[in-house]
């Protein structure tokens, strides 16, 4: 997999292989609206190389300005503060009166960011804690459900895919889909058992699962951290897989297709032991609407819909409730 983590910590490691001094600096808290998220990094070399972002540019300068000047301890972490004044965020480009405090941490060999990277490289989840008194650091096994936690005295910040998407097809737009969604950070599944798209599938790096969708969702067990998109133009495969989708804690159900196909979709789900407001859960058609023709465009306005319902957004999707798709075709549906 990668992702702009990944990127990072390889940048980072190769920096230290090859016997140069480095920092990493760490995203622990903002206030305000912030340039990048909390867990975002950034690495920078002691000639002021950078590799990552913790905001649009300006912060970057003057920590490679601190670096240049020799002006961060290189014994042990830092917390910094950008910010706290109207005169300092507008210096360092912070929008709206935005705050941010770091982390940062003077490295002195690559062993633990190895293990990180690795861990990643194989879809697994770590936590790293750094003491912030002695700089020691420990790695341990994480969960999707935990996040970056920083008291003052531990930073412990949470390395690997906690975002999960299945994807149910493997047709071109499943190719575009899970390659993007990669450097989102997500661990991508992709499950057709039709013999043709096994063959066809080109991404080495996800592998394709010759197993029927129902009981692939089944073993994964979604939660609130899964996304699940219906991609296989087979009612067959995708209404099996909606059927235990539907149900689930996936945080984002969605289908491919037309209006009129969804509507049938929502029909044929009535018919079995799956309750409206389930029904109601499924995004179809799929995908903002940007104009999309392409597979790449068409993977880009799904991957943006699960964005904005991630971060709790209202879209201009398409999507409507099974309620209303009732009450508008005056569709009166009884199941067996």
């Amino acid at each position: 997999m990668d992702s702009m983590n990944i990127d990072v910590l390889r940048g980072i490691i190769q920096w230290l292989n090859e016997g140069n001094q480095a920092s990493l600096i760490t995203v622990v808290k903002t206030w305000g609206s912030s340039p990048r998220p909390i867990g975002s990094i950034l690495g920078i070399r002691q000639d002021g190389a950078v590799i990552g972002s913790v905001s649009g540019g300006c912060i970057e300068d003057d920590l490679v300005a601190r670096t240049l000047a020799k002006s961060i301890d290189r014994n042990r972490p830092q917390l910094v503060t950008y910010g706290v004044t109207r005169e300092e965020g507008q210096r360092f480009g912070l929008p709206c009166g935005g705050t941010i405090q770091l982390v940062i941490e003077p490295l002195q060999e690559a062993s633990n960011l190895q293990q990180i990277l690795s861990a990643m490289e194989q879809g697994l989840i770590v936590s790293r804690h750094l003491d912030m008194q002695t700089g020691g650091v420990t790695v341990q096994p994480a969960n999707y459900k935990q996040i970056l936690s920083f008291d003052g005295k531990v930073l412990k910040s949470v390395f690997g895919p906690r975002w999960r998407l299945l994807i149910i097809g493997g047709a071109q737009v499943s190719h575009y889909l899970a390659e993007m969604a990669l450097s989102l950070d997500y661990q991508v599944t992709v499950c057709d058992p039709r013999e043709a798209y096994l063959a066809a599938w080109p991404l080495h790096d996800i592998p394709i699962i010759k197993r029927m969708p129902d009981d692939v969702i089944r073993d994964m067990m979604p939660d609130q951290h899964t996304a699940i998109v219906c991609l296989s133009h087979d009612p067959k495969l995708d209404d099996m897989a909606l059927l235990e989708a539907l149900i689930s804690d996936a945080f984002y159900v969605g289908a491919i297709g037309s209006r009129s196909n969804n509507q049938k979709r929502r029909e044929r789900m009535a018919m079995f032991d799956i309750s409206e407001d389930e029904i109601s859960r499924l995004h179809g058609p799929i995908g903002l609407k940007i104009g999309s023709k392409t597979p790449p465009e068409i993977a880009i306005s799904i991957l943006a819909e699960i964005t904005s319902i991630r971060h709790g957004i209202e879209n201009n999707t398409p999507h409507i409730s099974y309620k209303s798709a009732q009450k508008s075709n005056n569709i009166k549906l009884v199941a067996p």
